[in-house]
């Protein structure tokens, strides 16, 4: 099966996730038999059952219930695997064996679809605030008579540990947290449903190699370490997390949910869209300096979209973000933290310069003050029960191509 030069998710993109058929046998009382599928066009290739019938040495990666044996076999196998299914998808010597391996994404009425799972186990899990505009906007909502950023901001990736036990596959529903909020002029906090849930378009990056305890991980081994890309969108609940911040950072409105895509895409599919970051305006420590005239450039040129029930309402620019991950990654390990195989961490929220392309309600309303209006006539300040997010993205790829990153939603449940 050929797709078109137009398509974003061709041969130069190839991203990872994991699928079952529902009705498919499973092992050890599963309901069904997970699967490494990698997405083609409008369709999804059974990788391991490709790797079987043309004799692969990567089947048993290929086979596994979870891209975790992939993630942590190192960057030469990667490449290797990548190789491998580019040829298999491409070469017309092998069209016969593979073209019954690829299963659609939007099978007919009667076929039963398939369901994405998250294609790897969480280990850890760190969220940075990498974005200069997001930072600065927030500050202003927050401290108007002060200094918007902190004086750490231009020296160090802000970051914080979250909760990987809730990462959670795209598509699954994120209930109303409740928590403890202490409304303006009140002098006491209550227990309640959110009045102030959010969204943080966001990108994730996942580790597949791990590292020694009490060794750094410089900025040059990035590469070596970081598997992939998806989009994330960490949800938070503004009147919880405003209330518990103080002193020590995010906990409950922050941990209650975070959406990933059930697509991984490889570093090595977005070599078109690397691209510098924003000027360094402070000078920085040797092991975050990216200035060198040798200095590789580390930035990512996604472009991402944010839609509310279906309304486009806002387009962030990843190139925009301060920190890059490999800068973040470095300081992540600077005290000599490990990585472990599976451990996310993602950009913080993504917004750009115009006030269209920023990446989150707080942001987009001005913390309310400024709501939404939606094609419906409906305000939204914050989400609504019901409210359905989703976030696209492409990158630039070779010869003007796109590269698709795939998608990211979450519909909002009532609070229980």
């Amino acid at each position: 099966m050929a797709v078109t030069p137009q398509e974003l998710f061709g041969l130069d993109n190839l991203p990872y996730g994991v699928f079952s058929i529902p009705g498919d046998p499973g092992e050890a009382g599963e309901p069904a038999r997970r699967r490494i599928g990698v997405r083609y066009g409008d369709h999804v290739l059974d990788a391991g059952a490709a790797a079987h019938a043309l004799g692969s040495p990567h089947t048993p990666l290929l086979r596994a219930p979870s891209l975790g044996p992939l993630l942590a076999a190192g960057r030469p196998v990667w490449q290797s695997v990548r190789a491998a299914l580019r040829d298999w998808l491409g070469n017309p010597a092998h069209r016969e064996t593979v073209s019954p391996l690829l299963l659609p994404l939007h099978p007919p009425a009667e076929s039963p679809r398939l369901t994405f799972h998250l294609p790897f186990d969480v280990a850890d899990y760190v969220d940075f605030y990498a974005s200069e505009h997001h930072a600065t906007n927030v500050g202003r909502i927050f401290r108007p008579d002060g200094e918007p950023l902190t004086p750490n901001w231009k020296h160090l990736p802000i970051g914080y540990h979250g909760r990987a036990g809730t990462v959670v596959v795209s598509g699954t529903p994120v209930v109303r947290p409740s928590g403890q909020r202490r409304p303006p002029g009140a002098e006491a906090p209550g227990f309640g449903p959110s009045r102030r849930l959010d969204i943080e378009a966001e990108v994730g990056f996942v580790v597949g190699t791990p590292s020694e305890l009490g060794s750094p991980v410089p900025m040059a081994a990035f590469r070596d370490h970081v598997f992939g890309v998806a989009l994330l969108n960490d949800w938070s609940a503004r009147d919880i997390q405003a209330w518990e911040y103080v002193p020590l950072g995010p906990f409950l409105g922050k941990s209650f949910a975070t959406s990933l895509s059930p697509w991984i895409t490889p570093l090595d599919a977005l070599e078109h869209a690397r691209t510098a970051p924003p000027r360094r305006t402070h000078p920085l420590l040797p092991y975050l300096d990216d200035t060198g005239p040798d200095a590789e450039p580390q930035g990512l040129d996604l472009r991402l979209s944010v839609y509310l029930n279906g309304t486009l309402i806002s387009e962030p620019p990843f190139s925009a973000m301060y920190w890059t991950a490999a800068q973040q990654l470095a300081h992540l390990t600077a005290n000599g933290a490990s990585l472990r195989t599976g451990d996310l961490f993602a950009s913080g929220t993504v917004s750009g310069p115009e006030p269209g392309q920023r990446g989150c309600l707080l942001e987009l309303t001005w913390s309310g003050a400024e709501p939404l209006r939606l094609p419906d006539g409906e305000e939204r300040a914050f989400l609504a029960d019901g409210d359905e997010v989703t976030l696209t993205a492409w990158a630039p790829g070779p010869d003007g191509a796109r590269i698709g990153l795939g998608e990211v939603s979450g519909r909002v449940l009532p609070a229980r």
